[in-house]
């Protein structure tokens, strides 16, 4: 997938994922909207217009990202979920994304945001 030039949102808590991720984007061309590592981060940078989001499932203060996803695929925005839980395990929200199993490495992160498009439209 071309990211070159496409506003990614990163909702994640743990800072060395997100430098992670930023790197990674980075390589693939695309800017990184955040990291959010709230809900309340996360629905601010929803704002700005991301073409896509990558979204962790557990962030601090106990909250999850299920809200996010809500509003993601209300907004038409594709996302991909990078957790370690079960699909099975999951809100039903994330069915409209793309869950990736961490861990995982950059081919499988850029395949499962090729896919994001897709998923959110089936």
């Amino acid at each position: 997938m071309q990211l070159q030039g496409m506003h990614v949102l990163v909702v994640e808590n743990d800072e060395m994922n997100a430098t992670l991720l930023e790197l990674q984007l980075a390589q693939a061309g695309a800017v990184m909207l955040g990291p959010a590592a709230s809900v309340a981060d996360a629905l601010r940078l929803i704002e700005e217009k991301p073409d896509l989001a990558i979204l962790d499932y557990r962030l601090g203060g106990n909250e999850t990202s299920e809200d996010v996803a809500h509003t993601l695929a209300e907004r038409g925005v594709p996302f991909v979920l990078a957790t370690g839980l079960s699909a099975d395990d999951l809100p039903p929200v994330f069915a409209r994304g793309v869950v990736l199993e961490k861990p995982y490495v950059t081919e499988e992160l850029l395949a499962a945001l090729a896919e994001a498009p897709g998923k959110l439209t089936a």
